[in-house]
């Protein structure tokens, strides 16, 4: 008796229809997300969603928090393989940050409300946003000068990487397959610098 609907028999069924709907986002975008495509792909019935979710904005809010778990590791994974220097660890999670945007765009625009859908995810009381952010702040930390506002710099390197991320995966400068290297990523690194540098100095 192995079907699909027996793998959900030990509470894992909100997990896989968190899941299915991260999958529908990555492959079809955000209007191949609905609660009964969800339940198809986890292989159960199409009202097994409402036990979990409380309709689409419930199951949005979820996929959302799952999202930050995610971005948070990539810009944790970014920042550690990178030189452990203030100037390298913040130019690692703008790395990160763009690499999430480049695997997981679909997630992006759900957990950053496109469309519409940011009234249904995670805010700053959220703990999985609020992890991400305190990575963001972690990096940024070294270059806030004494006695000033952290949320300044905080600011402007995420406006940075955020807008800049937001315009290379609308095809603002030409292919999002080529290599981060090869693309003006380099460009917006620079400007980062120069903030670092202006705080610092």
């Amino acid at each position: 008796m192995s079907t699909a609907k027996t793998r959900h028999h030990h509470g894992d069924l909100k997990r896989a229809l968190i899941q299915a709907g991260i999958d529908l986002l990555e492959e079809g975008g955000l209007e191949a997300l609905s609660l009964r495509k969800c339940a198809a792909r986890a292989g159960v019935s199409h009202a097994a969603p409402a036990h979990h979710f409380a309709g689409l904005p419930g199951l949005i809010t979820a996929i959302a928090e799952e999202g930050f778990d995610i971005f948070s590791k990539y810009m944790t994974d970014a920042i550690n393989a990178g030189e452990q220097t203030d100037r390298e660890r913040l130019r690692g999670i703008c790395r990160g940050y763009l690499q999430f945007g480049l695997s997981h765009s679909g997630l992006l625009k759900v957990m950053f409300g496109e469309h519409g859908l940011g009234v249904h995810a995670p805010r700053s009381d959220n703990r999985e946003e609020a992890e991400a952010y305190l990575i963001l702040r972690g990096v940024c930390a070294p270059f806030v000068p004494e006695g000033e506002d952290p949320h300044i710099v905080e600011a402007q390197v995420w406006s940075l990487i955020h807008g800049f991320t937001l315009l290379y995966l609308g095809g603002e400068f030409g292919c999002t397959d080529a290599p981060i290297e090869d693309s003006p990523f380099e460009a917006v690194m620079a400007l980062i610098d120069r903030i670092g540098t202006q705080a610092t100095g």
